[in-house]
């Protein structure tokens, strides 16, 4: 039973670092991946990633939409609030937060799970 769960992590992993993949292609900077998989019942990996404007999260969340669908990843709902400064992108096991700048350091979720292991992430020249 335990190499089930490490797999699916894994798989979890794997699938969290493409979806980082397509928020870079709308030239995010900072995005982080956290593993919460021994900290939380309710998913394996939140990404942390955000943008200078409500138009530019938009911009984020329609890529990710449409190349989550390219790769037949599925999402199990998303949601923002009504000024689109803060979107969640919930895929079972992964979770995308597109927060703007303000509200990213205003939430400071990487602090609120800082005892979760950082996920590396090699950004392309």
């Amino acid at each position: 039973m335990g190499g089930n769960i490490s797999k699916k992590v894994k798989e979890s992993k794997i699938k969290a670092l493409k979806i980082v993949e397509f928020v870079l292609e709308k030239k995010e900077k900072k995005p982080v991946i956290l593993d919460v998989s021994k900290i939380s019942n309710f998913s394996d990996y939140f990404i942390i990633c955000s943008a200078e404007t409500y138009i530019q999260t938009q911009a984020i969340l329609d890529e990710v939409l449409k190349r989550s669908k390219e790769n037949n990843y599925d999402i199990h709902h998303y949601e923002a609030d009504t000024n689109f400064k803060w979107i969640l992108v919930d895929f079972f096991d992964v979770i995308l937060h597109i927060f703007t700048d303000e509200l990213r350091k205003f939430y400071d979720l990487e602090h609120l799970w800082s005892n979760a292991k950082r996920v590396r992430i090699k950004l392309k020249s």
